[in-house]
């Protein structure tokens, strides 16, 4: 099970934050905070794959009396994108390369949907964000991941901001994902 999705850009400021599981809102800063920490100190060519900080591990008291389970959050896993931070926690029951798969369709998709994609996207059409996710993720479960499916039932709802025409995209633009022609680089 997914227990959160978070999208951060480089300087820590959240972008997309939604929380599958019940957590306090004191707890939930705390959680995005310590994360981004760790994924944003890890080297280029380290693995995307980190164990879940104490904030939300099971306390060993807990853990030392009882079976383990399998609903407890016990894995990051991140991709770096330029300037953003995709990252997944979840559960062991979770396959850690389908979770980084789910993100690279997720950026495929919102790539598809604003047509090379930046931050400023994300910023101003968050509820474009949210509605792909939707599409991929319901409660937690993963439900979707063809990206044609995606996009279309994203276009469906209506959810896709229209830029003006002239619109310049400036530098922030610079969202590369390698030769496909996608404005993001995965690193």
């Amino acid at each position: 099970m997914i227990n959160a999705f978070l999208v951060f850009n480089n300087a820590g400021q959240p972008r997309l934050t939604k929380f599958y599981t019940q957590l306090d809102t004191s707890v939930q800063q705390r959680l995005i905070s310590e994360i981004f920490q760790l994924v944003s100190h890890r080297p280029t060519g380290s693995c995307n794959f980190l164990p879940l900080p104490p904030l939300l591990a099971p306390p060993s008291s807990q853990a030392a009396n009882s079976t383990p389970h399998n609903d407890v959050p016990s894995l990051v896993t991140y991709r770096h994108y330029a300037t953003l931070y995709f990252i997944i926690i979840s559960t062991s029951t979770e396959s850690p390369l389908a979770l980084i798969d789910l993100i690279q369709v997720y950026v495929e998709a919102l790539d598809r949907l604003f047509e090379n994609v930046c931050e400023l996207d994300l910023i101003f059409n968050f509820e474009t964000l949210h509605a792909a996710l939707a599409e991929m993720v319901v409660g937690g479960v993963v439900i979707e991941t063809q990206l044609e499916r995606v996009v279309e039932g994203v276009k469906a709802q209506g959810k896709v901001a229209k830029r003006p025409v002239n619109e310049s995209r400036g530098g922030l633009a610079g969202l590369s994902m390698g030769s496909g022609g996608f404005g993001w680089t995965a690193r």
